[in-house]
């Protein structure tokens, strides 16, 4: 792994006894001494750190850097006010998910996160299209969530985001901290951007809380799925558009037909029409009967007599705070309707599975 790259915390995650596995050109842990499921299950009782500074930080400055990268998302940039973070698309012509991101406004500045396995595509996407862009090599990025991740990181800085997307500029003695109030877990949380030579320092400050512990990308990522959030690169792609996607929700007023700035992105006319229209196949919730999970990659049948398949699941585990298989795919937009019972082909058997609404557990996000 020795071409692997490695966060500012990589000798602490190895100090705590974590995994570490190559993932998006990193070397990053998956999970701790507890395991998946015990982690999964602290960060919903409790408080997780997470280690993301494999995501890439990007800073767009100067006049004119909102209304620049508006021309690259269906979201509204130039409307978003300072203290104020938002959830984005880059897409491209045939209106396809180039990657999600967010994008937070810190009065002189945005601050762009976007995926660790796209983040150079992104930036050389940025760059053709001519945003003056600032990708930042020396800070570290770490999440806080769960349901006591506010005192934790209360105790730690002294101060924090009062609301959902709301951001913050804090100092401290661990260095300026860019703290946004979100979270790719369900729960309230926050991520910070901190100076990478301080990173090991504040993580350490964080974990002497003693509701803190140390959660690997396992649980992460069954976290997000029980959360119905989508995963870059399986439950959205270059080929998934945002109304296939389900994310309707992030395509601003100000940009749909009829808003004050619509259209002018990559994709537009296309995505339009879906909104018009509606797309042909939907993201879906699926509940697996039984406790074995269905994984990516699992064919979708519309009934057990069916020869053709209708979809795939695009991410599918056991889900630790319900106890029971969890997963989302594709199909067609009539079947995908709460109740529908599918069928789908796991090791040659045809399985039961039923349409479901997302999220699978709820949110706890301080609106």
């Amino acid at each position: 792994m020795t071409d692997l790259k490695r966060t500012p915390l990589y000798a602490l995650n190895e100090e705590l006894g974590g995994k570490m596995v190559p993932f998006a050109g990193w070397e990053m842990p998956v999970q701790f001494a507890p395991g998946v499921m015990k982690e999964h299950l602290h960060t919903r009782a409790a408080c997780g750190l997470f280690d993301v500074s494999h995501m890439g930080q990007v800073i767009l400055r100067g006049a004119g850097a909102a209304e620049a990268l508006e021309a690259l998302v269906p979201v509204d940039i130039a409307g978003l006010k300072p203290g104020r973070q938002r959830y984005a698309l880059f897409t491209n012509d045939a209106g396809g998910i180039l990657d999600d991101l967010m994008v937070a406004n810190y009065g002189d500045r945005l601050l762009l996160v976007v995926n660790a396995a796209n983040a150079e595509a992104d930036i050389a996407h940025m760059r053709r299209a001519g945003l003056e862009i600032e990708p930042l090599e020396d800070r570290a990025l770490l999440a806080v969530q769960g349901p006591a991740a506010e005192a934790v990181l209360e105790a730690a800085t002294g101060a924090v985001p009062a609301r959902f997307m709301d951001v913050a500029e804090v100092e401290t003695s661990y260095g300026d901290l860019w703290i946004s109030r979100s979270g790719y877990t369900g729960e309230d949380g926050f991520e910070v951007s901190v100076p990478a030579s301080q990173a090991e320092a504040f993580a350490r400050k964080l974990l002497a809380h003693e509701a803190c512990e140390p959660i690997g990308l396992g649980a992460r990522d069954s976290l997000r799925l029980e959360t119905g959030l989508p995963l870059h690169g399986h439950d959205i792609d270059e080929g998934t558009t945002p109304a296939e996607a389900a994310l309707t929700f992030a395509l601003s007023k100000a940009r749909r037909p009829g808003g004050a700035r619509a259209g002018g992105y990559p994709g537009a006319e296309i995505i339009a029409a879906q909104l018009e229209t509606g797309p042909e196949r939907l993201r879906t919730g699926l509940l697996p009967e039984g406790r074995a999970p269905m994984r990516e990659g699992v064919q979708l049948f519309a009934s057990e007599e069916a020869t053709e398949p209708a979809g795939a699941i695009t991410s599918g585990a056991f889900a630790p705070s319900l106890q029971r298989p969890v997963a989302m795919g594709y199909l067609p937009t009539e079947l995908a309707k709460p109740g529908t019972q599918i069928t789908a082909e796991l090791r040659g058997k045809r399985m039961p599975l039923a349409c479901a609404p997302m999220p699978f557990q709820p949110s706890t996000y301080k609106r």
